[in-house]
């Protein structure tokens, strides 16, 4: 069974409605059945669009894109009707799916239900496109919805008050009446307990308290022998602001929590599959953690904005000056870089300060106004001055006094301001301009480049290289000192300050580094080359893009991690062939290729990326269903590269050596490694192997997808799947 039809879930605790308080007040004490409560078709709103009355659509994501209009559904609406008090992980879960409408370039719209099978029902009907809640996926909810790919994974557990029964273990309970919420899965849980406990004296009381499940808690105050079933985020939730209950024994094995669709929305599935996959892999798990806490973690993430010089792709290969140096600061301490693209029109500060990075930096100027906001910076990596650039057909400004009577456009959130805003000031009879936050400087550039903007001041690199791109630009006078140039922590992580003062100053003395600063910031023939040829947000990713999404939407998988598969197996050469014979893009091994239905040879694209998509799944469906997503994709990929069988065994090592078997970098990748060694691999199953391959493999393949989900869309339009024309079969230059 693919990711697509596994369930996922959101961790989040629910939020106060007032109207539901109401009705939570009257409705808690008595028992509803599931099937006769009435739907309630309540919509809201989270853009400013008017209320849209009920309707029914059940085509695909086609369909939904001509109404301009996207329909959620959960308990509790939008986040516009949420009181002020909950964790900050609910609004998170909400403002995942309105992003998701924002890409998809459509409206958003609530609509509450009063229990989880009527929020999948509407689906089901047509009365609603999504049940973005957590949804828990049972075998009988399958027969209703489609569910979406696994985020997360809990157990319900038994909650009582402080004077409650003793519920350290389903054996021991008597006399107790378990409090199940009307239409959720806590309903069979109680039911099954009640009929494998019948000595017991078990009783079954039924409630609506999605929205507040504080109310819960005051029925278990009433009687002394109640105890409510709830998952175990949900309980540990409560227990971080609640004294008086007591969290109990596990009353179910592990459950996939999930969002829903129609059963026959394969197009829609695709789309929110990729959309949630890559907010999961790119999760950076907010914090402001010290050294220790990186360290402990195998991770270090590094915040920068995507543009030449800084952090680029060219033919599925990471580069940039940043790039380069972030790499070889985590790769001396043993880490693995997580680079996340911070949006152009948002600030690094900002996304740091928020938890969203260990450090950040892309060539930026050490300045008063940026320490002000609360980071620190680095000792400075490269120092450079401030210069202007015009278009060539215009007047050079080869002096500061030619600026009078031209305009400077500069982009905003930027030190450049205050230095054009200060030749104003000293007489220059210039304009000064503010780009929109959501222009970057390389636009900027170009569009005085193309004539539509006057003149900009960039640093003295940045000019330079665009200059060998655009014989159109013409530099200009410099207008500042040269500025000193790091990266920034925020002050109170020292250690981690120290730590990169240390890698800089060792870096700049090196061979290396004049070696980076020739490569990316002096212009070159070959820096040239490799930016013009760079993935380009928006653009094909690959010449085989058309043909990936057509072979993925059976299957479930995002596109864009076969496409970074596909680079990683064979620099997206179809004529490819490895030492032991594994063919094409994906190097499908022929025998492979023959248990898959497809005869060798699989050199033809189409034929080969089919086989090996279908591989994949093969690989997923070995994997228990409740291993969180995220981790299922790196074991999936390592055992592509390496075996699935000595991934069995990595994961028995791993929990031999106290690792987690269930994650793979920093547990079971390490678990891998110590595979080549006679000490462990002559007593596992599957033997030796070369533990560094599959190793590197997912580490690059991970981190290029990353990478390709920053500058490509999780779309796969029903033209492109429907109407395909192969590529040509010559390998790319």
């Amino acid at each position: 069974m693919g990711v697509g039809h596994r369930a996922i879930r959101f961790t989040y605790s629910f939020l106060l409605i007032a109207t539901a308080l109401l009705l939570l007040l009257t409705a808690c004490d008595r028992q509803v059945s599931e099937r006769t409560q009435p739907l309630r078709e309540t919509t809201t709103t989270t853009s400013a669009a008017q209320a849209v009355p009920p309707y029914i659509e059940t085509g695909d994501l086609a369909a939904i894109r001509e109404r301009g209009v996207i329909r959620f559904v959960n308990l509790g609406g939008s986040e516009l009707d949420v009181l002020p008090r909950d964790s900050i992980v609910t609004l998170k879960h909400i403002t995942l799916a309105n992003q998701l409408a924002e890409k998809l370039k459509l409206d958003a719209v609530w609509i509450v239900a009063r229990t989880p099978r009527e929020a999948m029902e509407m689906v089901q009907a047509g009365k609603a496109d999504i049940a973005a809640y957590s949804l828990t996926e049972t075998e009988a909810r399958r027969e209703i919805v489609a569910f979406t790919v696994p985020l997360l994974q809990t157990r319900q557990k038994l909650v009582t008050n402080q004077k409650g029964p003793d519920i350290s273990d389903p054996k021991k309970l008597r006399n107790v009446e378990l409090i199940a919420q009307t239409g959720s899965v806590y309903v069979q849980t109680a039911e099954r307990l009640i009929a494998e406990h019948p000595q017991a004296n078990l009783s079954m009381k039924q409630a609506i308290a999605y929205e507040d499940r504080d109310t819960l808690v005051d029925l278990l105050k009433q009687k002394k022998n109640r105890a409510v079933i709830l998952d175990d985020y949900i309980a540990d939730n409560m227990l971080s602001y609640r004294d008086d209950i007591r969290v109990g024994a596990a009353v179910s094995e592990k459950e996939n929590i999930a969002w829903a669709v129609r059963k026959d929305s394969t197009q829609l599935l695709a789309r929110v599959n990729n959309y949630l996959t890559r907010n999961l892999v790119n999760a950076p798990g907010d914090r402001i953690g010290n050294w220790k806490a990186i360290q402990k973690s195998g991770v270090i993430r590094f915040l920068t904005y995507n543009r030449p010089s800084v952090y680029y792709l060219w033919k599925g290969v990471l580069m940039g000056f940043d790039y380069d140096l972030a790499k070889a600061f985590a790769e001396k301490h043993g880490l693995q870089l997580q680079v996340i693209v911070v949006p152009y029109d948002e600030t690094l500060i900002d996304w740091l300060k928020a938890g969203k990075g260990d450090f950040a930096g892309a060539l930026k100027n050490i300045t008063r106004e940026r320490i002000d906001q609360g980071v620190t910076f680095t000792h400075s990596y490269r120092e450079t001055p401030e210069q202007v650039v015009s278009n060539r057909n215009k007047p050079e400004i080869k002096q500061i006094q030619d600026l009078a009577g031209r305009t400077l456009t500069v982009r905003a959130n930027s030190p450049f301001i205050a230095t054009a805003r200060t030749l104003k000031r000293s007489g220059i009879d210039v304009a000064v301009e503010v780009a929109p936050a959501d222009i970057s400087i390389a636009e900027l550039v170009d569009r005085i480049a193309e004539g539509e903007l006057d003149a900009t001041i960039v640093d003295n690199d940045d000019v330079m290289m665009a200059a060998s791109l655009r014989p159109e630009l013409q530099p200009g006078t410099l207008v500042s000192d040269p500025r000193p140039q790091g990266w920034m922590v925020m002050a109170q992580n020292r250690q981690l300050l120290k730590k990169l003062n240390i890698f800089l100053a060792k870096y700049r003395k090196s061979d290396a580094y004049p070696e980076k600063v020739a490569a990316y910031l002096e212009p070159n023939k070959r820096f040239t080359q490799h930016v013009a040829a760079r993935v380009i947000p928006g653009k094909d990713l690959s010449p085989f893009d058309t043909l990936v999404k057509k072979s993925v939407l059976e299957y479930s998988f995002d596109w864009r991690l076969v496409v970074a598969q596909m680079w990683q197996e064979s620099n997206f050469n179809p004529k490819a062939v490895s030492p032991v014979g594994a063919q094409g893009l994906l190097q499908v091994m022929p025998a492979t290729a023959e248990d898959m239905g497809f005869p060798p040879p699989v050199f033809e694209p189409d034929r080969n990326i089919r086989a090996g998509v279908k591989y994949l799944d093969w690989v997923r469906d070995r994997f228990e269903p409740t291993l969180p997503a995220v981790e299922k994709l790196w074991f999936i990929l390592a055992s592509y590269n390496a075996g699935y069988g000595h991934l069995l065994d990595a994961r028995r090592l791993a929990r031999e050596l106290g690792l987690d078997p269930d994650v793979w970098f920093g547990n079971v990748e390490t678990a891998m490694l110590k595979l080549s060694e006679p000490q462990y691999f002559t007593n596992a199953r599957y033997g030796y192997v070369r533990g560094a391959e599959p190793v590197q493999y997912v580490r690059k393949i991970s981190q290029l997808y990353r990478a390709y989900t920053d500058v490509a869309s999780g779309d796969i339009e029903p033209n492109q799947v429907f109407h395909l024309r192969a590529p040509p079969h010559q390998v790319p230059e």
